[in-house]
């Protein structure tokens, strides 16, 4: 049964409560959603759910029909998502696994995980224990095949799968991967389930030969039941007398599953054709059908392959397929996950996020921002400003695109980032929206905004006399174009960066070249100030987005801003029902932009910031509502605004 806690139940109540399920023969396993929490009780334990409803901090109580209870969509209504290595499964996220069949030698499988990482795929796979038909056939390297395994992805950031065929060899694999894979001889060798769910590590549990779903399903169960809690579902392909493809992939079980349950599906493309020019097209329908992600075999090789040599993708083929899936994933509202970019020098890791500022066991210690733009931007001034706590050291750190920003952030080579997202006169920056949207394990963590405020820059020798060229980025130009169009002399040159213009300025020690930027660059380059306060309109603010990583980040005590993303049915009135749902909630909107969505022609994102309400159940109930009536609704944040000036 789902037994759904009310919002104010106290510790204790809980606790009484998880004790008289457990007293009465009952599992307990608590799930904490977005805008509720739920005791999930399963066994063979029996009572009235009456019973278990009058129990204080009990709101309501939900029979689960199915037999596979913990992994049903009436155990767990939303899309399970769990990390596996450096990037997360489910989701909107389509994951790709890749690697050879077997582990064949340090080498080989060293070259097998470059080729990966450089395609775009972000866990490797690769058997170590190979169960085969024939006892003849090569069956694997065993320990020393888990040994390589685990270096090549630690070299090339990868997490790593390896199939486990034997309860025994738990202790021995355990230290090696990350995922451990049930093949389909063995989704119904109950004692390996019970064993390997024990160790509470994510696990891959393919289909059976010759399976049915509900059976497959059941199989879950048992690993769910005896402790595991991320649990990939991997459909193969089942044994049909068709004898054209290895097997036949039952494609339509892709929907079917995910109905029935949170689990996140995969889909091997290699193993159901057993014909590696049938992987591609085939990967392609799963992810169009609702995979959240494919295991494909690729190997530098494949006629010499120890095993598996037709089904395996040479690596330009493999490349071929990550860029297809590339294109294909917006058509179908999804994004492909990415490795975090593996700078030199980059931390392991970064402490938790607070309100966009870490929380580390030794606060004093130096916290990195990334911007976009070179030293003296007008990122740099608004990170310094936000980030001037007094009793920390800041260090900001230069990119030269807006993606390096999500790329630094998500590495943890930053442990924030900030980016502009909107100007008072020129709108918002698009490509920012865009951004937010392909890093879903990204969130926004505060926000701040400054006053743009332009001057004319020029080399320590030169006068507005001297000047015959001047550069800066585009926007800058036009918000200084009635002080431009007064010397009608001058030679207007788009740069990249307004910072960098000022930089270029410095290093070209031309007396005829001037540079539009703030004032401040001016000093940091060494540079003259010709002309201050330039800019056309002076009421001209930008305001900024603090970054920082899902998993590394809280929501500030003191929120009161939220910004949110969906797409609406193809319906009259289905963005006034979305207005309609935040009026009544009393949730105050700021803001309203759309974005074409990539590979679907006039379609659009609504991304949307609301003044949050003083009771956190308004909002809840908001987003519950907003829920039923929309498309990929994503919570992109909540943080402390600062509109009010």
């Amino acid at each position: 049964m789902v037994v759904v806690l009310d919002k104010d139940i106290t510790a204790r109540e809980k606790d009484d409560l998880r004790a008289f399920l457990t007293e009465r023969g009952f599992q307990v396993r608590e799930v904490v959603g977005e805008d509720e929490t739920i005791f999930g009780a399963v066994g063979s334990g029996g009572i009235d759910h009456r019973e278990v409803a009058m129990q204080a901090g009990v709101a309501r109580v939900v029979p689960i029909s199915k037999p596979y209870k913990l992994a049903s969509r009436e155990f767990k209504r939303s899309d399970s998502v769990f990390p596996v290595g450096s990037v997360k499964v489910g989701g909107n996220r389509v994951v790709i696994i890749g690697g050879p069949c077997a582990v064949e030698s340090r080498d080989h499988i060293l070259e097998c995980a470059d080729i990966v990482a450089a395609a775009g795929g972000v866990i490797l796979r690769g058997g170590a224990f190979k169960p085969r038909t024939s006892p003849y056939s090569f069956q694997g390297l065993g320990r020393e095949g888990l040994q390589y395994l685990r270096e090549a992805g630690d070299r090339y950031g990868l997490a790593v799968i390896s199939e486990i065929v034997s309860p025994l060899q738990v202790p021995e694999m355990r230290d090696f991967v990350d995922v451990f894979q049930i093949g389909a001889r063995n989704m119904q060798n109950y004692e390996l389930l019970k064993t390997v769910g024990a160790e509470r590590y994510p696990v891959m549990l393919k289909r059976g030969l010759a399976a049915t779903i509900e059976e497959w399903l059941m199989a879950a169960e048992y690993l769910l039941a005896h402790g595991a809690e991320d649990v990939i579902l991997c459909e193969r392909g089942i044994r049909t007398f068709e004898t054209y493809t290895r097997n036949s992939l039952d494609i339509s079980s892709i929907p079917v599953v995910k109905k029935l349950s949170h689990l996140p599906v995969f889909v091997d493309p290699s193993h159901a054709t057993g014909l590696r020019d049938q992987v591609i097209p085939v990967g392609l329908a799963a992810i169009a059908a609702g995979a959240d992600g494919l295991i494909v075999e690729v190997h530098p090789d494949p006629p010499n392959a120890a095993s598996d040599g037709p089904q395996s993708l040479y690596p330009e083929q493999f490349e071929k397929l990550m860029r297809d899936i590339e294109a294909l994933s917006p058509v179908v509202g999804r994004e492909v996950a990415r490795l975090p970019v593996r700078m030199p020098g980059g931390s392991a890791g970064v402490a938790t996020l607070v309100s966009g500022m870490p929380d580390t066991a030794t606060p004093d210690s130096p916290l990195t921002v990334a911007f976009q733009g070179a030293r003296g931007a007008y990122s740099e001034i608004a990170l310094l400003r936000h980030f001037d706590e007094g009793a920390r050291e800041i260090v900001p750190r230069s990119c030269d695109r807006f993606r390096q920003v999500f790329e630094a952030v998500l590495s943890g080579e930053a442990g924030c980032g900030i980016i502009p997202l909107e100007n008072s006169l020129m709108g918002s920056i698009h490509e920012n929206y865009d951004l937010l949207l392909q890093y879903p394990d990204i969130r926004v963590t505060g926000e701040t905004h400054i006053r743009i405020e332009h001057s004319l820059i020029g080399t320590p020798d030169s006068s507005l006399e001297s000047i015959r060229t001047v550069i800066s980025q585009a926007p800058g130009i036009e918000q200084c174009r009635d002080f431009l169009d007064s010397h009608p002399e001058w030679t207007v040159q788009p740069y990249y960066d307004t910072a960098g213009s000022v930089a270029h300025v410095r290093d070209a020690a031309d007396p005829t070249l001037a540079a539009i930027a703030n004032a401040r660059t001016a000093e940091f380059y060494g540079m003259k100030i010709l002309r201050q306060g330039i800019e056309t309109n002076p009421r001209n603010y930008t305001r900024f987005a603090i970054l920082a990583r899902e998993d590394r980040s809280t929501p500030a005590a003191d929120a009161d801003m939220a910004t949110l993303v969906f797409s609406t049915p193809d319906k009259p009135g289905a963005l006034y029902e979305c207005m309609r749902i935040l009026a009544e909630r009393e949730l105050n909107l700021k803001k309203l932009e759309s974005r074409p969505i990539l590979g679907q022609p006039w379609r659009y994102m609504f991304y949307v910031d609301v003044e949050l309400p003083g009771s956190e159940t308004q909002f809840a109930e908001a987003f519950a509502a907003l829920e039923a009536e929309t498309h990929d609704l994503r919570l992109l944040g909540t943080f402390k605004g600062s509109r009010g000036f």
